[in-house]
């Protein structure tokens, strides 16, 4: 009995150490700042393509540097810059087996500025079914890099229209797909279409914290810091700026907040690599391009950050892992956070899909557990997509703790003693 008071005074110890470090680092007054700035008016909703959204990136590298953190790859800056291409529209039109095809039943998506195909072009036709989760489906499409005809279901016919989103995001080396809305496989198709194309520069905003003992081995932290800018046609009360301070200012000034904690104790045995993510909510481009520039076998985890402004539907103290089931990565959280009041649960929104719809999906697809910590209630969530997701209705005592017990429970994962298992990619969607 005495070994084992022992044991527990020493635990304890250790636990208030590393509470006290906490407070000292992660504070509230800090936390405020960053989130305030991230959510004003003055960055008119952090719209992707925008001038806004290139201050705030400037603002999120300004926190690195101050910090002392490295920039990725040695490449003395924190923008990680690439480019896509937006195809505006000019003109479209199609037949199948001689019938012409409704212009609003038809979208291209290419990079080609003038495209003119027929049966003959080599274009595999594919189907959106009915009973296939639509989003999923077209993006499945995209990610292939194949040249498609993809008849979609009518049942899809009111978010059909939302298609056209992906005309501003496409690569010089994407293939071209053709939506068609409408079931019927022709045997005889044309389809001609105009495009304007032009290039347009994207930066995620990257440090990183080199590994003491395990440097090759990476634990990456994230949040996206676009949102949808301003909506004068969907002003609410006057309101047009979608400030997105819990979509997801939050989840950025969450990640920010970590990088600073992390860098003071600067005792990480594995790399620990902190991204703001751009053009999450235009089709999650800036995730796809970051992905690309590691090996998935050398990333042991990755903490997505996103909508942590709210009580989760248990209350103060709590979160959600999305994809819990999936790795045992929510089991080492939670086995970490023991003499805490703060508990993990498993996503309670599963048919939602929200382990696809973040910006963890990309390496989670590729094998790597990650997973995106949240606590929106997305079932009724009242500021979500709004102009009302404002700083004014963030609880910023309780996002504080949340993102105290993040620090916590990653600790060992980020010290090498914790190795999440992988994600089985045989039985991703």
């Amino acid at each position: 009995m005495k070994k084992t008071g022992i044991g527990l005074l020493l635990v304890s110890s250790l636990f208030s150490f590393k509470l006290i470090a906490q407070n000292a680092i992660i504070n509230k007054a800090e936390t405020e700042r960053i989130e305030k700035y991230l959510s004003s008016d003055e960055l008119e909703g952090r719209r992707t393509f925008s001038k806004s959204i290139d201050k705030a990136a400037d603002f999120i590298a300004n926190e690195f540097k101050q910090s002392g953190l490295a920039t990725f790859n040695n490449s003395g800056t924190y923008l990680q810059k690439f480019s896509r291409l937006s195809a505006k529209f000019i003109s479209a039109a199609g037949s199948f087996d001689g019938a012409t095809i409704d212009t609003k039943n038809l979208i291209v998506v290419t990079p080609q500025a003038s495209l003119n195909i027929n049966e003959l072009s080599g274009y595999e036709i594919v189907k959106i079914n009915k009973e296939d989760n639509f989003g999923m489906a077209a993006r499945k499409f995209i990610a292939a890099n194949k040249n498609y005809i993809v008849l979609v279901d009518e049942s899809f016919a009111t978010n059909f229209g939302r298609l056209v989103q992906l005309k501003s995001n496409v690569t010089a080396q994407q293939k071209t797909i053709v939506f068609v809305l409408g079931s019927q496989a022709p045997t005889k198709f044309t389809i001609e279409a105009s495009h304007k194309i032009e290039e347009l520069a994207l930066a995620n905003v990257v440090s990183v914290l080199p590994g003491k003992s395990l440097p090759n081995e990476y634990v990456i932290f994230s949040g996206h810091y676009d949102h949808l800018g301003i909506n004068s046609a969907k002003a609410v009360n006057g309101d047009s700026i979608y400030n997105g301070a819990n979509d997801d200012a939050a989840g950025t000034t969450a990640m920010i907040m970590l990088s600073k904690y992390f860098k003071q104790l600067n005792n990480n045995a594995r790399t620990l690599v902190f991204v703001a993510f751009t053009a999450e909510e235009v089709g999650g481009f800036g995730a796809q391009y970051f992905s690309k520039q590691f090996d998935p076998l050398t990333v042991k985890a990755m903490f997505n950050l996103e909508m942590i402004g709210t009580e989760s539907k248990w209350g103060k103290n709590s979160a959600y892992i999305t994809g819990y089931e999936k790795t045992n990565m929510g089991d080492i959280l939670q086995k970490n956070l023991e003499g805490s009041v703060f508990k993990f649960y498993p996503d309670p929104y599963t048919d939602q899909n929200l382990f696809y719809r973040s910006d963890n999906a990309t390496l989670a697809r590729l094998g790597v557990p990650a997973h995106t910590i949240s606590t929106s209630k997305m079932d009724s969530e009242p500021n979500y997509h709004k102009p009302s997701d404002e700083f004014a209705t963030l609880d910023m005592d309780n996002m504080n703790e949340i993102i105290k017990a993040i620090a916590l429970s990653s600790q060992t994962i980020i010290s090498g003693k914790d190795t999440p298992t992988r994600v089985d990619t045989t039985q991703l969607k």
